[in-house]
């Protein structure tokens, strides 16, 4: 499928990353991880704001009654609705930090971390409860990425890049289990990045090195594909009015000659239904 996607936000993101839609603010909000920043864009109104964090910055969500929740270098944070910081779970192992996250249906957070140089199983995949509790779920992951949840929230899908697969899990209660491939897709082209579920019970993947998104069936069966003028599309959140807009972040890192979109933040208007999302209980 051709895509002509128009720009939400004209920036040069080192490495932009994780498109989330705050429906209590009425914006998107995403972060450019290497240059340790999170923006926030309205598309009612065009307004900006840039946020910089002390530490490189992997994910940034929304929390129950304003703020957000971030994973940094050292661990997870928190920032209260007047922009004052505290560490939630503080966990600092030289070499690594903090990369894609999401929200569960139940309010706790999913973190990933990975090692800057990608050793393979560096990284982590823990869930992060309201209180700060922390339990690491996947120990030997080297680049973790997408997570999201079914519908009906009985499956978690999760990307570790170097993989080229989408892995599903069943979820029960705070756990998940029974982990097995969802999408081999090592004969795509590009590495799997960050992924969001769509009402349909559908998951689009942003591919890294691969220009394009894909959408995957409930059955994990390759349906569409949405070419892209940007090389690194690294995530993708459906946001706007109805939740039909897909927003797709984008990174020019390591580029010796980016597309003048590079790192800039797209949107492919009326693509969709998305699912409304949870912000996080702490």
């Amino acid at each position: 499928m051709r895509a002509f996607p128009e720009v939400a936000v004209r920036e040069a993101a080192e490495l932009g990353e994780g498109p989330t839609w705050d429906p209590a603010a009425g914006r998107l909000i995403w972060v450019d991880i290497l240059s340790a920043r999170v923006h926030t864009y309205d598309p009612a109104t065009g307004r900006r704001t840039v946020m910089a964090t002390g530490q490189h910055v992997g994910a940034a969500k929304p929390r129950e009654g304003g703020g957000l929740v971030v994973t940094l270098r050292d661990g997870t944070g928190l920032y209260g609705a007047d922009g004052a910081f505290s560490w939630l779970a503080r966990d600092p192992v030289p070499g690594r930090r903090g990369n894609d996250a999401a929200v569960a249906p139940d309010g706790a957070l999913w973190a990933g971390t990975m090692r800057y140089d990608e050793a393979e199983g560096g990284g982590t995949l823990s869930r992060i409860a309201p209180d700060g509790t922390v339990r690491t779920v996947l120990d030997a992951v080297t680049v973790s990425n997408g997570t999201g949840w079914s519908p009906d929230g009985r499956l978690m899908y999760y990307v570790d890049t170097p993989t080229r697969r989408v892995d599903v899990f069943d979820v029960d209660g705070e756990r998940v289990l029974n982990r097995r491939p969802f999408a081999d897709l090592g004969q795509v082209p590009g590495w799997p990045d960050g992924l969001t579920v769509d009402a349909e019970g559908c998951v689009w993947v942003a591919f890294w090195d691969g220009a394009a998104v894909r959408r995957l069936t409930p059955d994990g069966r390759p349906d569409l594909v949405v070419d892209l003028p940007v090389r690194r599309p690294t995530a993708c959140a459906f946001g706007g009015s109805g939740l039909r807009d897909l927003y797709v972040s984008t990174a020019r890192t390591g580029l010796a000659a980016p597309h003048p979109l590079s790192g800039s933040l797209l949107v492919l208007p009326d693509l969709g239904q998305g699912l409304p999302g949870t912000p996080f209980a702490g």
